[in-house]
């Protein structure tokens, strides 16, 4: 009985001894991948495709040859090669241009891995450096115009007689060697951005002759029409748009400067209390808000932020309410809502969960008719119907469906008509809950 134990427990470790020699032999990688690259990485640029040749050979079959570029520990660019037979392979890999990225040495590794996951790798130091361009290209509407550079680092200017203050232009570079590419310079999402052919909008305080500049460092270029907010520099939108996220406190004194025309801006009483023109005093309550002012209808259209997007209405009455409909448009009907979600209006929170907006008869509100109601949001979803809006006014109504309008919509109330140039204010009040709001409208 005894031998028979120990014979099961000699079989029992022959197994487990073969099993652990044949895993072994399983996961054993086979072969001796070798792998010979030239050091030809020099007068690198950003921007380029940088060639390589590899020699590679195994006594077993090969797999792939990858090639991976870092600027410091961060993997940029990546190429991958099919290397099925012994021999020789060309390829290239990409080295991105981007802004603010200083010259230095980046790091190239090369990995040679064969069908048994044996691998051999190589890694090169490769200085990269911007390239000195002998002239960029200015693009513009009327044709093209040569950017030298200006003796500043990595900035180019062109300097002409050009036809009009407006400049709108995107900008390229030369291909300076065979490894290099033209790039080009445009304007997205209020910005300068590599890649893009949409045009920059250039901006001149002067006509006749100016120079425009652009620095292919940090993307720095000029010239910009600006408006500083509170010292703050807005950020151009589009030629005529500029836009700036703030927070702000009620009854906070603001300065505009860099309109020379601010006098004939339309401003919004709801925000902003003119002391003297270029000085005013914030009217709603603390928070964040989006301010752009806009140069084609001279106003400065403000919006509620909750983080960087549009506020919302709060169970608690808090937030954001807004107004999407017909009959009402600042800074004029010119500018008419309508049921265009991305021109909702703002309503001002004066205090706590208290909203206003203020109009004038035949301008900012159609006298004859409106039709416009109140959102929880800058878009479609939440939205106050009768069942939660009610009003005492003589002057609107709040739409039931059987009053000729739609649930929460507002009318004119049976023969008013609005005052030409007299003042409106509206008001929501939400203090007694989400479901128990009360509209109030005064003529002033």
């Amino acid at each position: 009985m005894k031998n028979i134990k120990y014979l099961i427990i000699g079989l029992i470790g022959l197994l487990a001894f073969s099993c652990t020699e044949e895993e072994a032999t399983e996961i054993q990688p086979e072969g001796n991948p070798v792998l010979e690259i030239e050091d030809q990485f020099v007068n690198v640029h950003f921007g380029d495709d940088l060639p390589f040749t590899a020699t590679v050979s195994d006594q077993v079959p090969l797999s792939t040859l990858t090639a991976v570029l870092y600027f410091g520990e961060e993997e940029v660019s990546r190429t991958e090669i099919r290397t099925k037979e012994n021999g020789e392979y060309l390829g290239t890999i990409h080295v991105p241009f981007e802004q603010n990225i200083p010259d230095g040495t980046a790091t190239l590794e090369f990995e040679l891995v064969n069908t048994t996951l044996n691998s051999v790798t190589q890694t090169f130091d490769v200085p990269v450096a911007r390239a000195e361009y002998p002239y960029l290209i200015l693009v513009t509407e009327d044709g093209s115009f040569p950017m030298v550079p200006t003796g500043e680092a990595d900035e180019y200017a062109a300097t002409e007689p050009f036809p009009s203050t407006d400049l709108p232009a995107y900008i390229k570079t030369p291909v300076v060697d065979n490894k290099g590419n033209e790039m080009v310079f445009g304007w997205e999402a209020g910005e300068i951005t590599k890649g893009s052919t949409d045009y920059i909008p250039f901006v001149s305080p002067v006509s006749g002759t100016y120079s425009v500049t652009f620095n292919t460092f940090n993307y720095e270029a000029g010239p910009f029409f600006e408006i500083l907010f509170n010292g703050e520099k807005m950020n151009m939108i589009d030629k005529e748009n500029f836009q700036l996220d703030i927070e702000l406190t009620q009854g906070q004194e603001i300065q505009i400067e860099g309109l020379g025309n601010l006098d004939q801006w339309w401003i919004d009483a709801d925000y902003f209390e003119e002391q003297e023109v270029g000085m005013y005093n914030f009217v709603p309550i603390d928070g964040k808000y989006r301010v752009t002012a806009n140069l084609a209808l001279n106003y400065f259209n403000v919006e509620a932020l909750d983080g960087n997007s549009p506020a919302s209405l709060q169970s608690d009455g808090s937030g954001a309410l807004w107004i999407i409909g017909e009959g009402i448009g600042k800074p004029s009907l010119a500018n008419q809502v309508g049921w265009n979600t991305d021109k909702a209006l703002c309503l001002a929170q004066i205090s706590p969960k208290v909203y206003q907006v203020t109009v004038v008869g035949g301008e900012s509100i159609d006298a004859n008719s409106i039709n416009f109601k109140f959102f929880h949001q800058k878009g479609w979803g939440g939205e106050y119907t009768n069942a939660a809006l009610s009003t005492t006014s003589d002057i609107v109504l709040v739409g039931d469906g059987e009053n000729g309008r739609d649930p929460g919509n507002l009318g004119l109330a049976d023969g008013v008509t609005l005052t030409q140039g007299a003042t409106y204010v509206f008001e929501v009040d939400i203090t007694a809950g989400l479901e128990d709001a009360v509209l109030s409208v005064t003529q002033e």
